[in-house]
């Protein structure tokens, strides 16, 4: 089960209650919620006073899937890691990751997750992630072995038809004939508030039925990019049900149940599954042994926050920001440059809803697409023909890491410039190449380098820290001190609430990052 930790917090109300009635002038507009405005459906058969002969009949279709890989035990596991006494430890049998022979020890370890059979001759759909190797094993780690166990307890051991990262789902084959099996609906059909049932194995328990209703659609978490986009519901998920069907009332699976939000590991109410919609024709082309393209601009873009939006004179929750511009891909060869804000494709608005990333990974590989875009406060549009997507391991290596760095540059920070503290909060040096050398980046860079943060300030609350590089400031390149202050005084003057920087810290890939003007 894959996890978004978030704080979660409750609220209890209770008492009597009393009913007003009171007149409404004619054609005066009412509450949505007004008395007899809403057709509500009487319960149908079975809901919600009992969901008992749904539950019988989907229950068989459903099953378990358990992996057993090899995990090597990491080395450096006491006390005296690290110290003159850890091989005197290690001889005495204190462990530390190897055995007498300085070779490292592993063990078996299983995990375990849901899915269900889609075909009576044994195709089962599940999660990706339940059948991949845990990030424990390290890089060499690989499951040795899937078993799909039916809920009358019969074993069979699976083989992967195909697994697609992208989309974190899978599908696997076991050995068997005239199996139960359910069917993929249209999600497209679901409503916020309609009742759903999930079924799966939460914490290995075996077949386990939880209820709720759907909470919200088109859901973004943050995860699985051009798939990020997700049914929300209360009903209890936990770890295990990774891979299990989400159900309507006619039985029909409506989605996959793949995440949940949780501050503790176990269910708070809020959990996530991949849409029907979006999962089957994956799942078909998996089945046929087809390859999984996926069309891609190759860009790195940020949703339009608050700051980044008001910074630009642009309405917030419209368009995202391109931060970086993959060399040779679709969008450098149409021109699109970083700093653009994309707010349209294809026709299509870019919304936090319905992001770049749904967009165009949506769109077959070679499609010529429109793409509206803001620059410099003017609208245009170019023509792009998308590419292929490439693996997400590879995405992955070209880097979107923030984690922090220290630089080891040890040096004490130059005195800040009073002007750009007093309007933002933030010291600078111009970034020179010996000091490009100490700080580990290119000596070609060109920027200032952040020598002083207000902790008060709101460029400490963003995240701002020493040797931080600002490469841009409101899109303009600033590679002196005195660049910088004139940006952020223009800024000023035009009395805009906040100033846009385009941010490095330390090899990473650059961010855009809205902070306030003490104006």
């Amino acid at each position: 089960m894959r996890y978004a930790y978030a704080i979660t917090a409750a609220l209890l109300a209770g008492g009597a209650t009393a009913t007003l009635t009171m007149q409404q002038p004619v054609g005066a507009q009412v509450a949505q919620n007004a008395p007899g405005s809403i057709n509500a459906e009487a319960p149908r058969p079975g809901a919600p006073m009992s969901f008992a002969d749904l539950a019988a009949k989907l229950q068989p279709a459903v099953v378990n899937i358990s992996t057993t890989q090899k995990i090597q035990v990491r080395s450096g596991g006491n006390a005296f890691s690290g110290t003159p006494f850890e091989e005197l430890f290690r001889r005495f049998g204190g462990g530390g990751g190897g055995n007498e022979n300085g070779r490292p020890i592993t063990r078996e370890a299983t995990s375990l997750g849901s899915g269900f059979i889609i075909s009576p001759d044994g195709y089962v759909v599940t999660n990706n992630h339940v059948i991949s190797a845990s990030p424990e094993g390290g890089s060499g780690a690989v499951v040795s072995s899937i078993t799909v166990t039916l809920p009358d307890r019969k074993e069979y051991k699976a083989t992967i038809v195909g697994r697609d990262q992208t989309s974190d789902l899978a599908l696997l084959k076991i050995d068997a004939k005239n199996l139960p099996f359910v069917q993929f609906g249209d999600s497209t059909r679901t409503r916020v508030g309609d009742w759903v049932v999930a079924i799966g194995n939460p914490f290995g328990l075996g077949g386990t039925v939880t209820a709720g209703i759907v909470s919200a659609l088109h859901r973004s978490i943050g995860i699985n990019g051009p798939y990020d986009r997700y049914i929300q519901t209360d009903a209890s998920i936990n770890q295990g049900n990774s891979g299990g069907p989400m159900f309507d009332l006619q039985g029909n699976v409506i989605g996959i149940n793949t995440a949940i939000f949780s501050p503790t590991g176990g269910n708070v109410g809020i959990g996530f599954a991949i849409p029907a919609e979006e999962a089957k024709p994956i799942i078909d082309q998996l089945r046929t042994g087809e390859r999984i393209k996926r069309g891609y601009l190759g860009v790195g873009i940020q949703p339009m926050t608050q700051d980044i939006a008001s910074s630009l004179g642009l309405p917030k929750d419209r368009g995202e920001i391109v931060a970086r511009v993959e060399p040779g891909e679709a969008a450098a060869r149409a021109g699109i440059r970083q700093g653009d804000v994309i707010v349209k494709v294809n026709g299509q608005d870019v919304t936090p809803d319905n992001t770049l990333s749904y967009i165009v990974g949506k769109t077959a590989v070679g499609s010529r697409l429109p793409i509206e875009l803001i620059r410099e406060g003017q609208r245009k549009t170019v023509t792009v023909t998308l590419g292929e997507r490439p693996p997400e391991d590879q995405l992955a290596n070209s880097g979107d890491g923030d984690e922090d760095q220290d630089d080891g540059a040890g040096s004490a920070p130059i005195a800040p410039d009073q002007a750009t503290r007093n309007a933002i909060g933030l010291g600078f040096q111009t970034l020179t190449p010996d000091l490009a050398r100490r700080l580990g980046v290119a000596a070609t860079l060109r920027g200032v380098v952040v020598s002083y943060v207000d902790p008060s300030s709101d460029a400490a609350a963003n995240g701002f820290q020493p040797r931080d590089i600002i490469l841009q400031i409101n899109n303009v390149p600033v590679a002196t001190v005195q660049a910088a202050a004139a940006q952020i005084a223009a800024a000023q003057k035009a009395k805009r609430p906040t100033a846009l920087l385009f941010v490095q810290r330390g090899n990473n890939p650059p961010r855009y990052v809205g902070v306030q003007l003490k104006n």
